[in-house]
């Protein structure tokens, strides 16, 4: 048992240090946040290859002994026995009728794309769900599963870039202000109450009416006012670190203050920063479907989240819209909060595991569960 306690290793061989496994351990423990993280993961690991999934091109094709991969390379119609030097459309029955009499293609599960207009609706779009389309279709006549999928991805990708990136310059400037102190924390102080008070959303409209908003030019925006949430824990953290003995003792011994801080203190610092990333995650992707929902976010007709919703609250007549973005956006933004919920017990020092070693065996100072409050009796 003793031997178990000092070396444990995960499922890749490594060998993890008690505090490690014990956090892992309270975070499984959350069934909640546990399980809604490995639905996540599922979720985005398949619209992370939606290409592979809903696409209006066959992923690969076989034509008189050649194999071809219309989703990496455009190739003419006249590739596969067709009179024009345009981009083939395979759904075209005239170039699927080419290909299937020398070959054959395999198609994704949908064979619509995000950008793909079905011409041949029985009714006028939006078009209510049927077979060929589960969610119905836009008022552009575009498949709404196709678009989740495409959308539900940009979403993420979007959210985790401005998350790490946040993460990254808000750790830095914490760390810098919290460190060194005095006037430098005191003047930085005051830039980020100015800065924080910047009406981002006019800055926003100003913006897209200069130039033609697209994924960089959003996040680079973001960033520009996302990376104050991470200062405030770093720094205190580093306020109560830079005087503490260890820190004292390796000046003396001529350790560079980079070294210190990004060496010695920083780790302290990541397990508040570490808590905060889901719910700074949460609220990424909260911001960008608000910004298309309003119409200044991703350039019109692009896969997105904020504009099926606008286009349900448009299309009042056609309420699988509206009601289908509602559901998407709400399963998504809480499996990311019971996630962040989990990653917050996990490294909360004060949470104990729960199936820990008996102290008899591990001494006095680790508890099996957490102690109980002695009730006061009153007379």
């Amino acid at each position: 048992m003793e031997e178990t306690a000092q070396s444990r290793t995960t499922l890749l061989g490594m060998k993890l240090s008690p505090i490690t496994e014990r956090r892992l351990q309270n975070f499984r423990a959350n069934k909640r946040g546990y399980w809604s993280l490995w639905i996540f993961l599922a979720f985005f690991v398949v619209t992370l290859f939606a290409e592979f999934v809903a696409n209006d091109k066959p992923f690969l094709v076989y034509y008189e002994g050649d194999i071809y991969m219309p989703i990496f390379k455009a190739y003419p119609e006249t590739t596969f026995g067709g009179e024009f030097l345009t981009t083939a459309d395979y759904r075209d029955p005239f170039v699927a009728e080419l290909i299937n009499d020398n070959g054959w293609m395999i198609w994704p599960i949908m064979r619509y794309n995000y950008r793909t207009v079905a011409w041949d609706l029985p009714v006028p779009a939006p078009s209510p769900p049927d077979a060929e389309h589960w969610l119905g279709t836009d008022d552009q006549a575009r498949d709404v599963v196709a678009r989740l999928i495409y959308g539900f991805r940009i979403s993420i990708l979007f959210g985790f870039t401005l998350m790490v990136v946040s993460a990254v310059i808000g750790v830095i400037a914490g760390a810098v202000q919290g460190y060194f102190g005095g006037w430098l924390d005191l003047l930085f102080q005051r830039f980020m109450e100015i800065w924080g008070g910047m009406p981002m959303l006019y800055l926003i409209i100003i913006l897209a009416s200069i130039v033609e908003l697209n994924f960089w030019w959003l996040l680079l925006l973001l960033v520009l006012f996302s990376w104050m949430g991470f200062v405030g824990v770093v720094r205190a953290e580093f306020l109560r670190a830079r005087n503490l003995d260890f820190v004292r003792a390796a000046r003396a011994l001529g350790v560079s203050d980079t070294m210190i801080m990004f060496r010695h203190v920083l780790p302290n610092a990541m397990v508040a920063t570490i808590t905060l990333m889901p719910f700074t995650l949460t609220g990424s992707v909260t911001i960008l479907t608000g910004l298309d929902f309003l119409g200044i976010g991703l350039p019109p007709g692009s896969a997105s989240l904020g504009e099926l919703l606008a286009q349900g609250k448009a299309n009042l007549q056609a309420p699988w819209l509206g009601l289908t973005g509602f559901f998407v956006i709400a399963t998504m933004l809480s499996l990311l909060m019971f996630v962040g919920e989990a990653v917050r017990d996990a490294f909360d020092p004060r949470k104990l595991f729960v199936g820990a070693p008996p102290p008899e065996e591990t001494g006095p100072a680790t508890t099996t569960t957490r102690q109980q409050p002695a009730a006061e009796h009153t007379n």
